[in-house]
């Protein structure tokens, strides 16, 4: 099973920089948090893009 991207919308500050980076995978819900909502709709390379951009280290593999 291939691993999947994950926010922790605990610690999530709404930069919304992972929607920008990669809208094929990341979205804004309605708490105004980043989530996943199509873990497979972009390359690992594009996600880790999101992951290592994320100014709080919120994005995370399972």
């Amino acid at each position: 099973m291939d691993r999947q991207p994950f926010v922790d919308q605990e610690a999530c500050i709404s930069c919304q920089l992972c929607v920008d980076t990669v809208p094929e995978v990341f979205r804004m819900n309605e708490n105004n948090s980043a989530e996943v909502y199509n873990a497979f709709g972009a390359s690992k390379i594009k996600i880790m893009e999101a992951i290592e951009g994320c100014p709080v280290s919120c994005i995370h593999w399972n």
